[in-house]
């Protein structure tokens, strides 16, 4: 695990829910008594961040403007060559599994939903993820779930650390065996970063997006409208993928590494 990697995860943590709100609590706290007016905005700030990443009407409005993509349609499915899909975590010590690593929530929703397309294409699969932590590659753990589907992968990239890896360390394997349009799974808030690592590397990129946080007009009752742990959790990841989109713009103008997953 290379000292850059690290470096990047700990300030996404400290960019991200929950550890944003409660920092900039805590220095605007500190500074109340030297600089107060520096110190209530920042600590105001801190639980108006923490709110509005846990509230539907905020979230839902950011979840949209990154879900742009529709449903993949069967046109499009009939020009791919392959379904790609791509890791998001894995669990990697499931007791009730023999306390073996497993695919995490995050990629269980993707190889589901890549497993239902290869069932109705007949289109070969590639999983891609790696060993952040330097156990078991996630890929592995994607292949034994998409066996319990029924689907056997063609093709497992065990070596990338993120998505820009994903998109770079996949192309070789697909290339070889003369693929260039791509079905691309993953959830829908993350497809706008990934889709465009995946076109820098030449393929024409079929979105096939799922999980979708945004999943229209709710509010059909009075506590639709209040924070809950399932919207937090919403808003974390549209925070990542923001953050996620804003790094890979900026690497893509210096010409440096990817710096989000």
């Amino acid at each position: 695990m290379s000292w850059l990697f690290v470096a990047k995860k700990i300030l996404s943590v400290l960019l991200q829910p929950p550890l944003l709100p409660l920092w900039l609590t805590a220095v605007g706290l500190l500074l109340l008594r030297r600089k107060p007016r520096l110190g209530k905005a920042l600590a105001w700030s801190g639980v108006a961040v923490g709110v509005l990443v846990s509230t539907p009407v905020s979230v839902g409005w950011a979840a949209r403007e990154l879900e742009s993509d529709p449903p993949v349609s069967a046109a499009e499915l009939r020009e791919a060559q392959a379904i790609v899909i791509l890791a998001g975590g894995q669990v990697r010590n499931a007791p009730e599994l023999g306390r073996t690593s497993t695919v995490n929530r995050i990629t269980l929703q993707r190889v589901r939903y890549g497993a239902r397309l290869a069932k109705q294409t007949g289109l070969p699969v590639l999983v891609t993820g790696g060993a952040p932590t330097g156990v078991r590659p996630e890929s592995l753990a994607m292949k034994t779930a998409l066996e319990e589907y029924g689907v056997t992968p063609r093709w497992l990239e065990t070596e990338s650390l993120d998505t820009y890896d994903n998109a770079r360390l996949s192309a070789p394997m697909l290339r070889a065996a003369g693929v260039q349009r791509i079905a691309l799974v993953s959830h829908a808030a993350h497809l706008p970063r990934a889709r465009r690592e995946f076109e820098a590397q030449g393929f024409t990129v079929f979105a096939a997006p799922t999980a979708y946080f945004n999943q229209g007009p709710n509010g059909e009752e009075f506590f639709d409208y209040l924070p809950s742990a399932t919207t937090a959790y919403a808003g974390f990841y549209v925070l990542h993928e923001s953050l996620g989109l804003l790094a890979q713009k900026l690497r893509m103008l210096g010409g440096a590494d990817d710096v989000a997953r």
